[in-house]
């Protein structure tokens, strides 16, 4: 038999085996460009700004194991403090803070710091979407302090302590505290003592006056919200916390905890938020 009949099918196949590698490699690099090009084209989304009001007997370090794991999963995040004087200061100053922030926000409120979010946010385009945990969400001619005692399950009122301020306009005013000894069993049950006590000196007070004031403005009625109920919270009745959030049609969860949810179980709260987060388009 000649070798060369044997050899010439072998050669073609060699070639024609070469051939396909080489449209395959060109193929694969034509794609990969192609999906460069489209990433390049397309920029990831940055995410929205998280801003954490806190309210009435906290301060901003409320927030602390909140803003580590949001910050972990790359949201910038803002917690101002919240002057916790008047509804109409207080709303005006969150409105200073929100303006500073470039982009989309995520706006979250605890406490009185719902009422706050709620007045401050009505008109605010950039707001994009409102997160109220354990919070008052008002309508338009309500106060925090009504709201409360729409339904009965508050103790708060016998642990308060009045204090006499005067005012910066020079007016006479009142600082409500919670009693040192009871801060714990009233406002954060679920804590380490190590860390009521801590919580308990350095809580800010808030005015009566601004706990009376009634809201001018309600954003949940135009901004979609997210709502967190605390099971066992002692200052917001969980019925009145029930009752607002299924009045703003907000996306509700329910989590067995005090009222100082946010140092309690914070995962819990990371991930309502950033579940309102990722709504943001």
């Amino acid at each position: 038999m000649n070798i060369k009949s044997i050899l010439r099918p072998i050669r073609t196949q060699a070639v024609l085996a070469g051939s396909l590698a080489t449209l395959a490699a060109l193929s694969l690099s034509a794609t990969t460009a192609a999906g460069a090009a489209k990433a390049e084209a397309e920029p990831t989304r940055a995410k929205p700004t998280v801003v954490l009001v806190h309210g009435a007997f906290a301060d901003a370090s409320s927030w602390n194991d909140v803003i580590k794991r949001l910050q972990h999963a790359g949201y910038p995040v803002i917690a101002p403090a919240n002057p916790l004087r008047g509804l109409t200061g207080d709303a005006a100053y969150l409105n200073s803070v929100l303006d500073s922030v470039k982009g989309p926000i995520v706006l979250v409120g605890h406490s009185y710091g719902g009422s706050v979010i709620s007045q401050a946010a009505a008109g605010d385009p950039d707001v994009k979407a409102l997160v109220y945990i354990a919070a008052f969400a008002p309508d338009k001619g309500e106060s925090a302090l009504e709201l409360s005692d729409k339904y009965p399950g508050s103790t708060l009122g016998p642990t308060l302590n009045s204090v006499p301020i005067t005012l910066a306009d020079g007016t006479a005013g009142t600082d409500l505290y919670i009693k040192s000894g009871e801060f714990r069993d009233q406002f954060a049950a679920d804590v380490p003592t190590a860390r009521t006590d801590l919580m308990a000196a350095t809580q800010r007070p808030v005015t009566s006056a601004a706990l009376e004031e009634k809201a001018t403005a309600s954003a949940w009625k135009t901004i979609p919200s997210w709502y967190l109920v605390s099971t066992q919270d002692k200052n917001i009745p969980p019925a009145a916390q029930r009752f607002m959030a299924r009045r703003a049609h907000a996306r509700t969860v329910e989590v067995k905890a005090s009222h100082a949810v946010s140092v309690s179980r914070p995962a819990d709260v990371t991930r309502l938020i950033e579940e309102a987060a990722s709504s943001v388009r």
